[in-house]
């Protein structure tokens, strides 16, 4: 895992200083070595994290044999060996994964996007045409930003704050991104909070020639579901899990698992007992009545691993935020990134690979919402307007039920998950804060919006890459920890993507095909779980001083950043130590970290 920037302009020779900021400014990404390589018009730089081909002929940038190419690389190629033995005509002279991605590159051009799995983030300058050819892996894992400098000049990083070292760009603030935020909790991963400042989307590439900027999408999600009993799903499921698996096994250093003791996790640790005598595990609990350690313990006994726990001690939430929110760049109100950020400092103490069981509730239906909006698909019509004004009658008369409160206000499921399950501050709110938005996030696909896998569809397209692999990147990052995902190997996700809705969850169970497959290699205690919150409430982080003192500070003071932003009158009226108040506290959080170039 690694930290790439570049800078594509006229005398690119004369950015030496620019690239190394850039580079410096990410030095928890790859604390292991930095380079920088230079032509004409490409300056491309590199900071290290040794994963694969611990030698010096892994490092990078990158050339080709011919050097008329040189590549940056952020991510891991999965499976990289086999694809190399198609490509055996290029003289390879080390054993990365980042090589083969040049030898595709030399016989296919930019069609080589079509063959590659993994998670990465790249780009090649091309000496010949004169162009560079730039992509992200198709489900968000890894980050790229862009931008257009003073001087014209194409500025490309895997982080903002890298693009920011630079000096080539004064950053505006993206005021539909706020607004976005405040809704969500997260940026869209479409944009960054900054107008003049872009993200390149999940499964998109971008090419840069002449001063012209293309970006086009390579890959969309399955949009259709499979026809497939459950027998038969049971064992292509295991079969493509457990090869997943073996995949991302692959380093030059040891590989360690996170064990939360649910059933994602519990799972990857039962495949990874198939290929490894003895492996790592880690696990991250707060000390109190609801903590997951126990359930974590019976799953590292079982398969005899060796084991960590990290228990949270009683600190400081507010010391805690002003040193770990710097690494995000941007506002971000997912409570979890803290305990994420403790199990990877804990982690990287003995391990630089850690694999997660993350996104497991988006494939096979995990989410306790999931199971509501279930029955609220079958409760009755949305669009039957006879219904609607006959229940409204009933419900003067009547107590109704919750589900039935919902059918009324939204039009569809996907209406209700959008706007109410995922939502924070809701548009009558954001206006009241000032932030009037129109913008709208696309889909790769039309979804039917009464159709629960569409909507888990949805997820993997918005909250996975714009919150759930954020948070993994940058808290991995910060510890120079590296962190693989099994469930997003391609053949997998798409395998579970297709899948019926009642193969993953009905009115009383969830995670159908998981548990089917898997139930055997967990304890009779894991068998039984239900989703669980991985952190504590914020209203308890509230009730202590330092946190409050740090909400007055950034939010009853009209002077802060933020309210260049927001209407600071407005804002008094949502601190209530609840979600809403976290999310503006992480807003002008960003804001102050930031001030610098706000």
């Amino acid at each position: 895992m690694c930290g790439i920037a570049g800078i594509i302009g006229n005398n690119a020779r004369n950015y030496q200083e620019e690239i190394q900021k850039m580079t410096d400014s990410m030095i928890h990404r790859g604390p292991d070595s930095s380079h920088y390589e230079f032509y004409d018009h490409a300056a491309l730089g590199h900071r290290r994290l040794s994963i694969i081909d611990l030698s010096d002929n892994g490092k990078q940038p990158m050339f080709s044999n011919t050097k008329n190419e040189c590549i940056v690389l952020n991510g891991e190629i999965y499976g990289y060996l086999d694809i190399k033995k198609n490509y055996a005509e290029y003289p390879y002279h080390g054993g990365s994964d980042t090589e083969v991605i040049l030898a595709m590159y030399q016989r296919k051009q930019e069609n080589l996007i079509h063959d590659l799995p993994g998670m990465f983030a790249f780009a090649i300058w091309d000496n010949q045409k004169e162009q560079l050819f730039c992509a992200r892996d198709r489900f968000g894992e890894k980050p790229f930003f862009y931008a257009i400098g003073s001087n014209n000049e194409f500025i490309f990083a895997s982080e903002i704050k890298a693009i920011l070292a630079s000096g080539l760009i004064q950053p505006q603030v993206n005021t539909d991104a706020l607004s976005h935020y405040l809704q969500y909790g997260y940026v869209s991963t479409y944009q960054s909070i900054y107008s003049n400042i872009f993200t390149l989307p999940p499964a998109h590439q971008l090419i840069w020639k002449e001063g012209k900027i293309t970006v086009s999408r390579y890959y969309s999600l399955p949009a259709k579901d499979r026809a497939i009993s459950l027998s038969d799903a049971k064992e292509e499921f295991f079969y493509l899990l457990k090869n997943a698996v073996k995949k991302q096994l692959i380093a030059d250093v040891e590989v360690g698992s996170f064990l939360s003791g649910g059933l994602d996790s519990s799972s990857i640790v039962a495949m990874v007992n198939e290929f490894l005598p003895k492996q790592t595990t880690i696990s991250f609990g707060y000390d109190h009545k609801d903590s997951e350690l126990k359930f974590a313990k019976e799953i590292a006994d079982r398969y005899n691993t060796n084991h960590r726990e990290v228990h949270e001690q009683k600190g400081d939430v507010a010391e805690s935020l002003l040193k770990i929110s710097p690494f995000l760049d941007e506002p971000f109100a997912d409570t979890s990134y803290l305990p994420h950020y403790e199990i990877c400092r804990n982690a990287r103490k003995s391990l630089t690979v850690a694999l997660s069981g993350d996104v497991g509730d988006e494939l096979f239906g995990g989410y306790h919402f999931y199971t509501v909006e279930n029955k609220l698909k079958n409760h009755f019509s949305y669009k039957n307007i006879i219904a609607q004004f006959g229940l409204k009658l009933y419900q003067k008369a009547r107590q109704t039920s919750f589900v039935t409160q919902q059918n009324l206000k939204f039009s569809s499921i996907l209406d209700f998950h959008q706007n109410f399950v995922r939502n924070d501050f809701n548009t009558t709110e954001r206006e009241r804060l000032g932030l009037v938005s129109d913008y709208k996030q696309g889909y790769s696909f039309t979804p039917n919006p009464d159709s629960l896998n569409d909507i888990m569809r949805v997820d993997l397209e918005h909250y996975v890459p714009g919150n759930m692999m954020v948070k993994s990147d940058r808290m991995a990052m910060a510890n120079s920890l590296e962190v693989r995902t099994p469930f997003l190997d391609l053949d997998f996700a798409e395998f579970c993507i297709q899948l019926p809705e009642q193969l993953k969850l009905t009115h009383d169970n969830d995670k159908i095909i998981l548990r089917e497959a898997m139930g055997s290699y967990w304890t009779e205690t894991i068998r039984k779980r239900h989703k669980q919150g991985f952190g504590m409430s914020v209203k308890s982080w509230f009730a202590e001083d330092n946190l409050m003192k740090l909400s007055d500070d950034l939010l009853k003071n009209r002077d802060q950043k933020i309210f260049n932003y927001i209407d600071f009158d407005a804002a008094q009226k949502f601190q209530t130590k609840d979600n809403k108040h976290w999310n503006l506290l992480q807003l002008a959080l960003w804001a102050h970290n930031n001030q610098s170039v706000l």
